[in-house]
């Protein structure tokens, strides 16, 4: 299974992403130091849909970028 995910931070800012390991991602994104998201963070869970391929979750984190 893949994870399309949006977070948000304290200031309303968006991130969108897909994985295969969300609870793993998820924490990368609130504790690494580099990258947009260690910039910006904490962050929280807005949004999560779950999909059967990469192809699928790629298409909708597209399309929610849009």
């Amino acid at each position: 299974m893949f994870t399309v995910y949006i977070l948000q931070n304290q200031v309303g800012k968006l991130y969108t992403g897909q994985t295969k390991n969300f609870e793993t991602r998820l924490i990368e994104h609130n504790v690494t130091d580099h990258g947009y998201t260690a910039k910006h963070r904490p962050w929280k869970v807005v949004l999560v849909e779950k999909y059967q391929n990469r192809t699928e979750a790629m298409k909708r984190e597209k399309y929610l970028k849009t």
